[in-house]
Protein backbone atom coordinates (compact mmCIF):
# COMPACT_ATOMS: atom_id res chain seq x y z
CA UNK A 1 0.00 0.00 0.00
CA UNK A 2 1.24 3.38 -0.88
CA UNK A 3 2.12 5.74 1.79
CA UNK A 4 -0.97 7.59 4.04
CA UNK A 5 -1.94 10.89 3.13
CA UNK A 6 -2.33 11.86 6.65
CA UNK A 7 -1.38 10.03 9.58
CA UNK A 8 -2.73 10.13 13.51
CA UNK A 9 -0.34 9.01 15.92
CA UNK A 10 -1.80 8.52 19.38
CA UNK A 11 -3.80 11.80 18.97
CA UNK A 12 -5.68 12.64 22.81
CA UNK A 13 -7.45 15.51 23.74
CA UNK A 14 -8.06 16.52 27.58
CA UNK A 15 -10.53 18.98 28.38
CA UNK A 16 -10.10 19.55 32.59
CA UNK A 17 -10.76 15.84 33.77
CA UNK A 18 -12.28 14.82 30.73
CA UNK A 19 -10.73 12.59 28.02
CA UNK A 20 -12.41 13.43 24.83
CA UNK A 21 -10.14 11.49 22.85
CA UNK A 22 -7.42 8.69 23.78
CA UNK A 23 -4.86 7.53 22.52
CA UNK A 24 -6.62 7.58 18.46
CA UNK A 25 -4.25 6.13 15.71
CA UNK A 26 -5.10 5.76 12.18
CA UNK A 27 -4.43 6.18 8.58
CA UNK A 28 -5.86 7.60 5.58
CA UNK A 29 -5.08 6.62 1.87
CA UNK A 30 -6.09 7.80 -1.41
CA UNK A 31 -9.15 6.19 -3.21
CA UNK A 32 -10.15 4.67 0.24
CA UNK A 33 -12.91 5.85 2.54
CA UNK A 34 -12.45 5.35 6.59
CA UNK A 35 -15.46 5.86 8.41
CA UNK A 36 -15.46 6.95 12.19
CA UNK A 37 -18.24 5.64 13.79
CA UNK A 38 -19.68 5.17 17.26
CA UNK A 39 -22.87 6.46 19.49
CA UNK A 40 -23.38 10.39 20.90
CA UNK A 41 -20.19 11.31 22.93
CA UNK A 42 -17.92 8.58 21.54
CA UNK A 43 -15.21 11.42 20.31
CA UNK A 44 -16.04 11.55 16.87
CA UNK A 45 -16.07 15.12 16.05
CA UNK A 46 -13.37 16.06 18.93
CA UNK A 47 -11.06 13.91 16.61
CA UNK A 48 -11.86 15.27 13.20
CA UNK A 49 -11.33 18.72 15.36
CA UNK A 50 -7.91 17.30 16.14
CA UNK A 51 -7.01 16.34 12.41
CA UNK A 52 -8.32 19.27 11.06
CA UNK A 53 -6.46 21.93 13.08
CA UNK A 54 -9.79 23.50 14.74
CA UNK A 55 -8.72 21.82 17.92
CA UNK A 56 -4.36 21.61 19.55
CA UNK A 57 -4.15 17.96 20.44
CA UNK A 58 -2.93 17.63 24.13
CA UNK A 59 -0.74 14.52 23.06
CA UNK A 60 0.07 12.77 19.76
CA UNK A 61 1.33 13.26 16.33
CA UNK A 62 0.02 13.91 13.26
CA UNK A 63 1.39 13.82 9.29
CA UNK A 64 -0.01 15.16 6.04
CA UNK A 65 1.46 13.96 3.01
CA UNK A 66 4.70 12.18 4.79
CA UNK A 67 5.22 15.91 6.53
CA UNK A 68 4.98 16.47 10.39
CA UNK A 69 2.14 18.97 10.60
CA UNK A 70 1.60 18.27 14.61
CA UNK A 71 0.30 21.90 15.87
CA UNK A 72 -0.58 23.41 12.54
CA UNK A 73 -3.77 25.39 12.56
CA UNK A 74 -6.52 24.64 10.55
CA UNK A 75 -5.84 27.39 8.12
CA UNK A 76 -2.16 25.87 7.39
CA UNK A 77 -2.99 22.76 7.28
CA UNK A 78 -6.06 23.69 4.47
CA UNK A 79 -3.15 25.51 2.46
CA UNK A 80 -1.57 22.42 2.37
CA UNK A 81 -4.05 19.93 0.68
CA UNK A 82 -6.60 19.41 3.75
CA UNK A 83 -10.29 20.00 3.34
CA UNK A 84 -13.41 19.42 6.07
CA UNK A 85 -17.16 19.79 6.48
CA UNK A 86 -18.81 20.71 9.32
CA UNK A 87 -21.92 19.12 10.65
CA UNK A 88 -23.98 22.19 10.79
CA UNK A 89 -23.40 23.62 7.48
CA UNK A 90 -21.28 26.06 6.54
CA UNK A 91 -21.90 28.73 3.60
CA UNK A 92 -22.71 32.20 2.69
CA UNK A 93 -26.31 32.34 2.55
CA UNK A 94 -26.70 35.64 1.35
CA UNK A 95 -24.90 34.75 -1.65
CA UNK A 96 -25.41 32.63 -4.98
CA UNK A 97 -24.08 29.10 -5.22
CA UNK A 98 -21.18 30.43 -7.87
CA UNK A 99 -20.12 33.28 -5.46
CA UNK A 100 -19.96 30.64 -2.63
CA UNK A 101 -17.82 28.83 -5.18
CA UNK A 102 -15.24 31.38 -6.45
CA UNK A 103 -14.91 33.22 -2.73
CA UNK A 104 -13.48 29.48 -1.81
CA UNK A 105 -11.85 29.34 -4.91
CA UNK A 106 -10.21 32.23 -4.44
CA UNK A 107 -8.53 31.29 -0.86
CA UNK A 108 -6.11 29.27 -3.18
CA UNK A 109 -5.14 31.94 -5.65
CA UNK A 110 -0.78 32.88 -4.89
CA UNK A 111 0.13 36.10 -6.60
CA UNK A 112 3.47 35.94 -7.70
CA UNK A 113 4.87 38.55 -8.20
CA UNK A 114 3.26 39.84 -4.69
CA UNK A 115 0.92 43.08 -6.27
CA UNK A 116 -0.26 45.07 -3.28
CA UNK A 117 -2.77 46.31 -5.36
CA UNK A 118 -4.27 42.89 -6.46
CA UNK A 119 -7.29 43.31 -4.27
CA UNK A 120 -8.80 45.58 -6.47
CA UNK A 121 -9.22 43.56 -9.39
CA UNK A 122 -11.98 41.38 -9.54
CA UNK A 123 -11.95 37.84 -8.76
CA UNK A 124 -13.81 36.76 -11.57
CA UNK A 125 -11.29 38.38 -14.05
CA UNK A 126 -9.03 35.43 -12.55
CA UNK A 127 -9.00 32.01 -15.10
CA UNK A 128 -7.65 29.62 -12.38
CA UNK A 129 -10.10 30.79 -10.13
CA UNK A 130 -12.71 30.59 -12.17
CA UNK A 131 -11.48 26.98 -13.38
CA UNK A 132 -11.11 25.95 -9.55
CA UNK A 133 -14.44 26.92 -8.92
CA UNK A 134 -15.91 25.37 -12.13
CA UNK A 135 -14.57 21.82 -11.46
CA UNK A 136 -16.20 21.71 -8.07
CA UNK A 137 -19.65 23.01 -9.84
CA UNK A 138 -19.33 19.76 -12.11
CA UNK A 139 -17.86 17.61 -9.56
CA UNK A 140 -20.80 17.56 -7.18
CA UNK A 141 -23.73 18.43 -10.00
CA UNK A 142 -24.66 22.02 -8.98
CA UNK A 143 -24.53 23.27 -12.54
CA UNK A 144 -28.13 23.81 -12.85
CA UNK A 145 -28.36 25.88 -9.77
CA UNK A 146 -25.56 28.09 -9.70
CA UNK A 147 -27.05 31.42 -9.83
CA UNK A 148 -29.78 30.51 -7.04
CA UNK A 149 -29.19 32.25 -3.71
CA UNK A 150 -27.79 29.26 -0.88
CA UNK A 151 -30.33 30.62 1.38
CA UNK A 152 -32.96 29.09 -1.19
CA UNK A 153 -31.68 26.17 -1.70
CA UNK A 154 -33.04 22.85 0.42
CA UNK A 155 -30.54 21.30 3.17
CA UNK A 156 -29.59 18.69 1.20
CA UNK A 157 -28.51 20.68 -1.35
CA UNK A 158 -26.81 23.16 0.91
CA UNK A 159 -24.88 20.37 2.29
CA UNK A 160 -23.15 19.83 -1.54
CA UNK A 161 -22.81 23.14 -1.89
CA UNK A 162 -20.52 22.79 1.63
CA UNK A 163 -18.69 20.09 0.02
CA UNK A 164 -18.03 21.78 -3.38
CA UNK A 165 -16.41 24.84 -1.55
CA UNK A 166 -13.97 22.49 0.27
CA UNK A 167 -13.81 21.25 -3.33
CA UNK A 168 -12.48 24.33 -4.64
CA UNK A 169 -9.79 24.39 -2.09
CA UNK A 170 -8.10 21.75 -4.61
CA UNK A 171 -7.63 19.48 -1.56
CA UNK A 172 -5.88 16.45 -1.15
CA UNK A 173 -7.56 15.15 2.40
CA UNK A 174 -11.36 15.17 3.07
CA UNK A 175 -12.30 15.19 6.28
CA UNK A 176 -16.62 15.31 6.27
CA UNK A 177 -18.67 15.53 9.55
CA UNK A 178 -22.03 13.88 9.29
CA UNK A 179 -22.88 15.05 5.73
CA UNK A 180 -26.00 13.14 5.51
CA UNK A 181 -27.34 14.04 8.55
CA UNK A 182 -31.19 15.86 8.63
CA UNK A 183 -31.33 14.57 5.00
CA UNK A 184 -34.28 12.94 2.96
CA UNK A 185 -33.66 9.38 1.27
CA UNK A 186 -33.63 11.21 -2.19
CA UNK A 187 -30.89 14.05 -1.22
CA UNK A 188 -28.99 11.02 0.84
CA UNK A 189 -28.81 8.97 -2.07
CA UNK A 190 -27.37 11.88 -3.96
CA UNK A 191 -24.70 12.56 -1.23
CA UNK A 192 -23.45 9.17 -1.26
CA UNK A 193 -23.20 8.85 -5.19
CA UNK A 194 -21.07 12.43 -4.71
CA UNK A 195 -19.04 10.71 -1.76
CA UNK A 196 -18.64 7.60 -4.13
CA UNK A 197 -17.09 9.65 -6.70
CA UNK A 198 -14.99 11.49 -4.67
CA UNK A 199 -12.86 8.89 -3.64
CA UNK A 200 -11.07 8.42 -6.44
CA UNK A 201 -9.39 11.28 -6.53
CA UNK A 202 -9.10 11.60 -2.32
CA UNK A 203 -8.06 10.19 0.91
CA UNK A 204 -11.40 10.45 2.98
CA UNK A 205 -12.46 10.62 6.48
CA UNK A 206 -16.48 9.96 7.13
CA UNK A 207 -18.42 10.59 10.84
CA UNK A 208 -21.58 9.36 9.92
CA UNK A 209 -24.79 7.84 12.05
CA UNK A 210 -26.57 6.44 8.54
CA UNK A 211 -25.19 2.92 8.46
CA UNK A 212 -26.34 2.16 5.51
CA UNK A 213 -24.42 5.19 3.62
CA UNK A 214 -21.74 3.84 5.86
CA UNK A 215 -21.40 0.17 5.09
CA UNK A 216 -22.05 1.22 1.16
CA UNK A 217 -19.22 3.69 1.30
CA UNK A 218 -16.40 2.23 3.47
CA UNK A 219 -13.13 0.16 2.70
CA UNK A 220 -11.96 0.91 6.61
CA UNK A 221 -14.08 1.75 9.38
CA UNK A 222 -13.16 2.86 13.41
CA UNK A 223 -15.25 1.89 16.06
CA UNK A 224 -15.44 5.00 19.12
CA UNK A 225 -16.53 4.61 22.49
CA UNK A 226 -16.15 6.98 25.00
CA UNK A 227 -12.73 8.66 23.28
CA UNK A 228 -11.28 5.37 22.70
CA UNK A 229 -10.98 3.18 19.48
CA UNK A 230 -12.44 -0.15 20.36
CA UNK A 231 -12.13 -2.03 16.90
CA UNK A 232 -10.76 -1.20 13.80
CA UNK A 233 -11.20 -2.93 10.47
CA UNK A 234 -13.20 -4.24 7.06
CA UNK A 235 -17.26 -3.75 7.33
CA UNK A 236 -17.10 -7.34 7.36
CA UNK A 237 -14.79 -7.86 10.27
CA UNK A 238 -16.46 -4.81 12.17
CA UNK A 239 -19.75 -6.19 11.83
CA UNK A 240 -19.22 -9.70 13.06
CA UNK A 241 -16.85 -7.95 16.26
CA UNK A 242 -18.72 -8.97 19.89
CA UNK A 243 -17.30 -5.71 21.09
CA UNK A 244 -18.68 -3.34 18.33
CA UNK A 245 -22.18 -5.02 18.43
CA UNK A 246 -22.35 -4.59 22.17
CA UNK A 247 -21.41 -1.79 22.65
CA UNK A 248 -22.85 0.01 19.56
CA UNK A 249 -24.42 -1.49 16.14
CA UNK A 250 -26.88 -3.96 18.79
CA UNK A 251 -27.51 -7.52 18.02
CA UNK A 252 -30.18 -6.66 15.61
CA UNK A 253 -28.50 -3.92 13.37
CA UNK A 254 -25.75 -6.71 12.45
Amino acid sequence: MTEPLLQAKGLSKRYGGLLAVNDVSLSLYKDQLHAVIGPNGAGKTTLTHLLSGDVPATSGELWLKGQSVTGWPHHRLSLHGLGRSYQKTNVFLALTVWDNLMLAAQSRHALAPYNPLAWLRQASSNTAVRERAERALQLTGLAAVQQLVAANLSHGVQRQLEIAMVLATEPQVLLLDEPLAGMGAAEAETMVTLLHQLKKDHAMLLVEHDMDAVFALAEVLTVMVNGTVIATGSPKDIRSDAKVQAAYLGEESV
